[in-house]
């Protein structure tokens, strides 16, 4: 029996109940498991069901796609609210960058120029680079913390 073939609430049960042998598999593209979640959910009719038949729907739905509990259940809300599940996709870098790469090749040249000193004099080098001698490159770099000098040297 495939997932298709669960028609019923009754099915549903007896599939949680592990009577009835199902082939499935879980998709691992979000996109597609928010489409598959909603055309359950829409196919079992969840929001005119009693609540026990919820909770036989919702089991279902935990133990096919994967997700918890508390992910199902903002999803369900989403559901009940829009009546689509609509994935809202995230950007991969949440933090504009501050330093560029040419910011860090400017910083391993004075750490290297320099003979590798402290935070601290990586800091006032950077400053005087700028400041003192009009260097525009270390225009970024004149303001750099001696703590995000520290961090990144233990990257």
């Amino acid at each position: 029996m495939k997932l298709e073939e669960l028609t019923t609430v009754e099915h549903l049960s007896h599939f949680l109940q592990g009577t009835q042998a199902v082939a499935f598999s879980v998709s691992s593209d979000k996109d597609k498991r928010y489409r598959w979640l909603q055309r359950e959910l829409v196919r079992f009719d969840y929001l005119s069901l009693n609540k026990p038949d919820k909770g036989i729907v919702i089991r279902y739905l935990l133990k096919v796609s994967g997700y918890s509990r508390q992910q199902l259940t903002r999803l369900i809300a989403q559901y009940r609210k829009t009546g689509r599940l609509k994935r809202h996709q995230r950007t991969a870098a949440g933090f504009k960058r501050r330093y560029t790469d040419r910011d860090i090749r400017l910083l391993a040249g004075m750490d290297e120029r320099h003979d590798t000193p402290c935070g601290h004099a990586i800091k006032k080098l950077c400053e005087r680079a700028y400041q003192v001698f009009g260097q525009t490159v270390y225009e970024t770099l004149a303001g750099i913390s001696v703590s995000r000098l520290l961090k990144n040297a233990q990257i």
